[in-house]
């Protein structure tokens, strides 16, 4: 029996790279309520029938496109968080993540996904749904792997744990003189000591 093929062309990734490239700069220059698809569309030189058959509307398309600049090289895979250690798997991802988090354009970002949370309710709702709560469960795995290891106190609300270290890298990249990459490396490091993450030392 031969596979039949599915009907259309495939998808470009080109496409729909520039896609969410011009949705992220919309978002961050305007907002969500100075972003339309017509714009997005316009920036990023296709036709708006072509975000249509992507994403069924502007805030599910602008939930992609912040996940694609938040979650790249800062984030375990499932793989991972099953077959590595939990400081090995910090330690591994600790670098990119402060240089993400050091950058003017991740700044600017944060300020107004908090923004819109109150602004832009179903833009969150989404956002939350469908990529932050992975996120929080790979992050709920690993601390689970770290209380087995006794890094963790055994007793560790670990809801309570992933608000603090999400929190602290919001916290501080909103202060009116944000820190730089080494110096975010430097916090980063902290903040996951003193979860039980990160070993003692400088």
């Amino acid at each position: 029996m031969t596979a039949t093929r599915g009907r259309g062309r495939p998808r470009d990734p080109g496409t729909d790279t520039a896609i969410l490239t011009a949705a992220l700069e919309l978002f961050v220059e305007r907002g969500v309520e100075g972003t339309s698809m017509e714009q997005v569309a316009k920036r990023a030189g296709v036709g708006k029938l072509t975000l249509y058959r992507r994403w069924s509307s502007k805030e599910e398309l602008l939930a992609q496109a912040i996940e694609q600049e938040v979650s790249a090289d800062i984030s375990p895979s499932a793989a991972d968080v099953q077959a590595l250690a939990p400081r090995e798997i910090v330690e591994r991802l600790l670098p990119a993540a402060a240089e993400t988090a050091a950058s003017p354009g991740f700044r600017a970002l944060v300020a107004r996904i908090l923004g819109s949370a109150v602004s832009h309710p179903e833009l969150m709702e989404i956002y939350w749904r469908h990529y932050i709560l992975p996120r929080r469960e790979l992050a709920a795995a690993l601390l689970r792997r770290a209380q087995q290891d006794g890094l963790v106190a055994a007793d560790a609300d670990l809801d309570v744990v992933i608000d603090m270290m999400a929190g602290a890298v919001t916290y501080r990249v909103l202060q009116p003189d944000p820190p730089d990459a080494a110096e975010m490396l430097r916090y980063l490091k902290a903040v996951y000591r003193q979860a039980g993450l990160y070993p003692a030392g400088p």
